[in-house]
């Protein structure tokens, strides 16, 4: 159905009269007539009703005309939201897990920079337990966490959607003096001190699942230090206050500079997603998780994903 249509029959409407009708809209009468013949090919009905002498409205168009009004003003309407709809504007709050706020997040914003260059955030750091909760309660629009790779992701209705940023690893680092502990092969002796993850956090959790050795209490047979926070066990490995494990794309920087060597080839690496969560009726929150979750997929597709 064409737009035109409508406007067509308002003014039909308005000007009792096909000529004046067509005079309003910039056309001739025939081509006008032909307009109106169109319209009612489509309707299956006609909303005129031609005599030998005169043309009349019918009954049916005058009875729907506030109908076709409001149904035209709700279509200029929604068009002008599609086409001026611009999520840079607005602040979108975030509930993230404090390792990716550090690791994940801002190549994530800087992508959302250059799609929205106006958008501004929010961040409510917790735990994951926190973090879920804070979203699930409707205080922020999108929740950022990170999944273990496999795991069955969180069982939210079909009114939250889900997008993948990329994929990361939890990796075994050490740094300081530690580092010459390291044997040629990349092997270290199990005594060393660690820093560990609480066994309730979620790091502790995904790397006690699998038994990684330095990762919690019971996994370690030194603990030095315990602490949820990566980004406390980051600033004591690089002190080489112990082996630790954490996100490959927090200390990516420093295992390649050689400050922190990493003892995958020993322990091996977890893989874990980097989780998107957001309510589907919310546009703008909505508009970044197609955004982010398209990257994301690109990325991966062309092996550019987190290392």
């Amino acid at each position: 159905m064409d737009l035109k249509w409508l406007n067509d029959a308002l003014v039909l409407l308005e000007e009792q009269n096909l000529s004046r009708a067509a005079a309003r809209q910039n056309v001739t009468q025939p081509a006008f007539s032909r307009r109106i013949r169109n319209f009612e090919a489509w309707l299956g009905s006609p909303i005129l009703e031609r005599g030998n002498n005169k043309v009349d409205i019918s009954p049916a168009l005058r009875a729907n005309e506030a109908e076709i009004r409001a149904l035209t003003e709700r279509i200029y309407e929604l068009r002008g939201r599609i086409a001026n709809f611009e999520a840079t504007s607005s602040t979108v709050t975030i509930a993230a897990q404090h390792a990716p706020i550090q690791s994940t997040f801002p190549d994530m914003a800087a992508y959302a920079k250059q799609r929205f260059p106006a958008i501004k955030f929010r961040l409510r750091a917790g735990d994951h337990r926190e973090c879920t909760s804070i979203f699930l309660r409707g205080d922020t629009n999108i929740l950022l966490c990170y999944e273990a790779e496999g795991d069955d992701p969180m069982p939210f209705s079909d009114k939250i959607k889900r997008a993948v940023w990329g994929t990361d690893y939890l990796v075994p680092v050490v740094g300081g003096g530690l580092r010459y502990k390291v044997a040629g092969d990349g092997s270290v002796s199990h005594d060393l001190p660690a820093v560990s993850y609480p066994s309730t956090s979620y790091f502790g959790e995904v790397l006690g699942n699998q038994a990684k050795r330095f990762s919690t209490r019971a996994l370690s047979l030194n603990v030095a230090y315990e602490t949820a926070f990566s980004n406390g066990i980051k600033e004591l490995v690089l002190k080489g206050m112990g082996v630790g494990w954490l996100p490959l794309s927090m200390c990516y920087n420093e295992v390649e500079s050689g400050v922190l060597i990493t003892l995958t080839s020993q322990f091996g690496r977890v893989p874990v997603q980097n989780a998107l969560y957001a309510y589907a009726q919310d546009d703008i929150a909505i508009a970044l998780l197609e955004a982010w979750g398209a990257k994301g997929q690109s990325d991966g597709a062309s092996g550019q994903s987190k290392p």
